[in-house]
Order: structure tokens, then sequence, then C-alpha cells
């Protein structure tokens, strides 16, 4: 079933503060004033103590790679990326990708640093490999 264009809804809420955000070209997560955890993806209620008492905080950016994979694509089809999930030193995991090299020289374990990347005029958490971010 197709949904018509009227009735497809914009983010909202949270999810809103954290796409403006990353569309100003700022990364955040949020942090539980309650219990002192870090929380991502963007929520109203903290999911590990069920306060509702989250602020906004910008994340050190530094992570490691936890695990890794290679999408393969025809070059026409804009050619092999990886996808990536990353453990912030904040202690919250998200996925992306590494950019900066092969999509096959991603590592577990590889330190990475956050940027926010433009792609069709929307903000995106990516990763390099540290050495480069700096």
């Amino acid at each position: 079933m197709t949904v018509p264009a009227s009735q497809e809804t914009a983010p909202q809420g949270v999810e809103a503060q954290y796409r403006q955000a990353l569309d100003q070209g700022r990364f955040l997560i949020q942090r539980c004033t309650g219990c002192d955890r870090a929380v991502f993806y963007p929520r109203m209620i903290c999911p590990h103590c069920g306060a509702d008492s989250l602020a906004w905080i910008t994340p050190d950016g530094r992570g490691t790679v936890y695990s890794t994979t290679v999408v393969r694509r025809k070059p026409d089809a804009g050619g092999d990326y990886n996808v990536a999930l990353v453990d912030l030193q904040e202690g919250v995991r998200l996925m992306s990708r590494v950019e900066g090299l092969a999509p096959e020289a991603v590592r577990i374990g590889m330190a990475v640093r956050a940027q926010v990347a433009q792609q069709d005029g929307r903000g995106l958490v990516v990763f390099v490999p540290c050495k480069e971010a700096q």
C-alpha cells in the first residue's frame, strides 16, 4: 500500500530535534539526568531507568568499530561501500559507514571519529579513521 504524499509525516519531537541538529552540522546524543547514561537513538524516555529527563549533549566523537560488512554493488550503481556498527566512547552503538578508505579495509577494533557529512542537503553521521580525522 502506498501512502499518499499528503499523509507522509516528517520527523517530530526528539527525532526532529536530532535531524535539525544534523542538518546544521551538529551530531548530538542524549544523556539521562536520572541515571547519567548516554542514550542513542533519540527517545523521550530513558531506556535504562525510565526517567523522562534526557538532555542533549555533543559526544566526543571517538569510537571503535564493533562490526563491519561490505555491501557489494555494481560500479554503475555507486560501487561497494561498508556498513559499520560503531561503539562511541560514551557507551552507545550506532550504524553508519567508515569513509576515507576501501570498504574492505575497515576492521573490527579500528579507532574512528564521527563527522557530519552532507548528502542530498541532509546531515549524516559518518566515521573516519582517527589518523585522518585530526
